[in-house]
């Protein structure tokens, strides 16, 4: 994206929603577009959402998705446009799945295994959402950004300033802005910026590409780190994702996470996601490489 563009929210919703609908190339073969103006790798919700709706396009509409398993192989490059091969491994009388491959210029660079579950009744429970303020008067990550621009390195301020389909607005303080460890906790409500159609399989595939936004960067809190100062290289490793129950991707969804282990140079991490009114839609983990870009000096 340019910067000295300035699309309004609709637009920019409408390119995230070109970006998600893949194109069908036949034999459950698909195609995920470019991102407008992208730059370097790939983000990886971006892929995560193509292959899901890839997925999606080879099972009925009676078996919304429960479940997808994804390992980022290699760095995706914003240059070219994805690949998708998908595999009907098994259709049952109540679940289906399908293997999804997703590859650059021949070379894979990722996998998922996603699970579909026809509609069915039974027995009911759910952690409760934690106690946190609303998005009521927080500040949104777009005003943090431009508020602590001086904290970024000059080479990532043009990123820094791009407006984003998705709205975050982070709940507590965060180790990028005050340079403090924290505990390993992150709640952060998010949503579209603008109204999406009523098809839910779009609202799967908007949460599918904020799911990776947020999460990995958990594990650095107690650390005070961060990828945007140079001081780790980071990447996601592996994402699962489970979806509970009905939501809207353009209503506000608080995204609640923790990191409970990180050694080896890799971070572990685990999302919950709940609607405003507390009913918890959606579950996430992932493991990350955060990688400290300096030797670690450690004090006795």
């Amino acid at each position: 994206m340019i910067e000295s563009e300035n699309p309004t929210k609709q637009q920019l919703v409408q390119r995230l929603l070109d970006l998600l609908n893949v194109k069908d190339q036949g034999g459950d073969r698909f195609q995920g577009s470019r991102k407008i103006g992208g730059v370097g790798r790939v983000f990886g919700g971006q892929v995560i959402g193509q292959a899901l709706a890839s997925a999606e396009l080879t099972v009925s509409d009676d078996r919304p998705v429960h479940s997808l398993h994804a390992y980022f192989l290699r760095g995706g490059s914003e240059d070219h446009e994805i690949d998708f091969k998908v595999e009907r491994d098994f259709d049952g009388g109540s679940f289906s799945n399908r293997r999804v491959v997703a590859s650059q210029l021949g070379k894979p660079i990722l996998n998922m295994a996603t699970s579909f579950h026809k509609r069915e009744t039974g027995f009911t429970h759910a952690a409760p959402m934690p106690t946190v303020p609303g998005p009521e008067g927080l500040a949104n990550e777009a005003e943090l950004r431009r508020q602590h621009i001086d904290k970024l390195p000059p080479k990532h301020h043009a990123f820094a300033r791009q407006p984003r389909p998705i709205e975050l607005r982070p709940v507590g303080p965060r180790s990028w802005i005050d340079g403090q460890p924290h505990e390993p906790v992150a709640n952060t409500w998010f949503r579209c910026v603008a109204t999406l159609p009523d098809d839910p399989r779009i609202h799967r595939a908007v949460l599918a590409y904020a799911s990776d936004m947020m999460l990995l960067g958990t594990a650095t809190q107690p650390h005070a780190v961060s990828v945007m100062n140079g001081e780790l290289i980071a990447a996601s490793l592996d994402h699962a994702l489970w979806f509970h129950d009905d939501f809207r991707a353009d209503e506000w969804l608080l995204y609640a996470c923790d990191s409970p282990w990180a050694g080896r140079a890799r971070g572990f991490n685990r999302g919950s996601i709940y609607t405003a009114d507390g009913k918890l839609v959606a579950s996430v983990t992932q493991e990350g490489l955060i990688r400290p870009s300096r030797p670690i000096t450690r004090t006795s």
